[in-house]
């Protein structure tokens, strides 16, 4: 009974099989990535030889976790398509990531190294067991001369201690090895604890009312993959334009190598939806206190507790809703980038194709190049930072399409770190700092000797002195933009007296002081400003 149950199992097993490989399976090459701020959608192509009537293809190359709605599949020669699903691709349910893969690869490497020192180990055993018997023979020999017993005797130790430490050796790599083995396996336990997307599959029927060919066209959106844009600053020197690289830092995570595609980069975020808001009317009353029956309040307490758990128990039931192209000089991007502000979005169109593995590392692709006008000033805030810091002021950026990222500064060659970019709060001009200077020395120092304290009624008055100390060690000459401030009060007890402004521009509004002082080589200058506080006797004031 159980062999013709066995017997039955198999049959229906390998009838499962044959109809699986019996459904006609075609790959579908990835040929586009149109790459969003969050999300992709992809395109890809497949040409069919159909029969007359209903044909069901199984689509492999697809990606996973797709979004459903999004899928679009067209047909060329009058071929219908009467549905298309998407389906897990069960053959892939143990699939791991590319590193986790290479770690799984290692582990399975040093796992036949181990056995191979094993065997070693065993047939040392077996040699050290054979020189213990002739050991003891040779000893129950009565018959060998005393030369002869020694000189067996010898041989046998030495090859023995020669064993021996051959197995020990033998038994270190081993231990070695099983170490190597057990972090790796804690490396690949941690690995497989990351979000890696297996591949899916697309089964399609299509109806053609003769046997024909087609080509055919599917389109789908991922949620895992982005771009985020970045930036290279370059200047040459204080006096030239400036050179801006724009790029794009692509990630995916959809399942599926993109394998020499086509890139679009656009500024748009489909997950954000485009329903457009509506206000509904804004209605004003008059605050009623609520009043509280105190003698029912431990029974209502009660309720909204036992409501509070209901509620989060339903909610814990409910359902939860680059490698490049070609090598390439960046001056000579520009040839294959196309700007398309036609619609509501910008799009980057990348001819050159790029490869980006489903791996959710950042891929970086260049976009363009820009050349711009630019003015350079030394800039200093020294009651913030007592460094002087050049800086690039750019125009003519606002046709750029440019978004919040982050900049790599280089200047005179050279890289001197990081900064970022928000075209949001730019008006005319971009202000870009590419590094500090420490060839001009700024020193802010408080003037202990005008510093007073003096008591007049019911007040005090504290005045307050500082002297700005400037040295240009540069060869030539400078323009230093230099910003203090002065204290603005909020509170009409506290008055701010006899200001000095040190022949500053001065904003009356933020208190802010600029001077703009122009320094010969070794030059040296001073600045000096203060203000007078006047405020109740008795009362701290805080940010003296």
């Amino acid at each position: 009974m159980k062999q013709n149950r066995f017997a039955c199992l198999t049959g229906f097993f390998l009838l499962a099989i044959s109809i699986v490989q019996a459904q006609p399976q075609q790959k579908l090459v990835i040929e586009q990535a149109t790459v969003f701020l969050s999300g992709a959608e992809l395109i890809s192509t497949a040409k069919l030889n159909l029969n007359k009537g209903e044909n069901e293809i199984l689509f492999t190359n697809v990606a996973g976790d797709v979004n459903s709605q999004s899928l679009s599949v067209s047909a060329t020669n009058g071929v219908v398509v009467a549905s298309a699903t998407f389906q897990n691709n069960y053959l892939a349910t143990e699939a791991l990531s590319p590193k986790a893969q290479q770690i799984k690869d290692s582990i399975e490497l040093m796992t036949e190294y181990k056995q191979l020192i094993h065997n070693k180990i065993v047939v040392i055993d077996e040699q050290l067991a054979v020189l213990r018997e002739n050991r003891k023979v040779g000893g129950a020999q009565t018959g060998l001369s005393v030369a002869e017993l020694t000189k067996m005797l010898d041989l046998i130790n030495t090859r023995m201690e020669n064993y021996l430490n051959q197995k020990n050796k033998h038994e270190t790599v081993v231990k070695k090895t099983d170490e190597r083995i057990t972090k790796l396996n804690k490396q690949l336990e941690e690995e497989q604890k990351k979000d890696y997307q297996p591949g899916g599959q697309l089964l399609v029927k299509f109806y053609a009312k003769e046997a024909t060919s087609t080509s055919i066209a599917v389109n789908y959106i991922v949620p895992h993959a982005g771009w985020s844009p970045t930036y290279d600053i370059w200047a040459d020197d204080a006096s030239g334009p400036v050179k801006l690289y724009y790029k794009a830092n692509i990630y995916q995570n959809s399942g599926v190598k993109w394998d020499n595609v086509r890139l679009s980069l656009s500024t748009g975020n489909p997950n954000e939806g485009v329903q457009a808001p509506v206000m509904s009317p804004w209605y004003l009353t008059f605050y009623s206190p609520q009043v509280y029956d105190y003698k029912n309040i431990n029974n209502d307490q009660s309720r909204a507790s036992r409501a509070y758990s209901a509620n989060r128990y339903k909610s814990a039931e409910s359902p939860s809703v680059a490698s490049g192209g070609a090598n390439m000089e960046q001056s000579s991007i520009n040839e294959y980038v196309t700007i398309d502000n036609s619609g509501v979005n910008t799009t980057f169109d990348i001819e050159l194709p790029y490869t980006i593995p489903s791996d959710s590392k950042q891929h970086l692709v260049a976009i363009k190049r820009f050349e711009l006008p630019a003015t350079y000033r030394y800039y200093s805030v020294p009651k913030l930072d007592k460094d002087v810091f050049l800086q690039a002021k750019i125009t003519n950026w606002e046709d750029l399409n440019l978004l919040p990222g982050t900049t790599n500064i280089f200047y005179e060659g050279t890289y001197v770190g990081q900064g970022a970019i928000d075209p949001r709060n730019v008006k005319d001009t971009m202000v870009v700092s590419l590094g500090r200077d420490k060839k001009i020395v700024v020193k802010r120092v408080r003037n202990t000797k005008l510093r007073s304290v003096k008591y007049i009624g019911t007040n005090v008055r504290e005045t307050f002195a500082y002297t700005i100390t400037l040295r240009n060690a540069r060869k030539e000459i400078i323009n230093l933009t230099i910003q203090d401030q002065q204290p603005i009060s909020n509170d009409n007890s506290i008055v701010i007296e006899e200001k000095d402004l040190g022949n500053s521009e001065y904003n009356e509004t933020t208190g802010l002081m600029n001077w703009t002082v122009t320094l010969n080589p070794n030059e040296s200058k001073e600045l000096n400003f203060g203000y007078t506080v006047k405020y109740p006797k008795g009362k701290t004031v805080t940010g003296l």
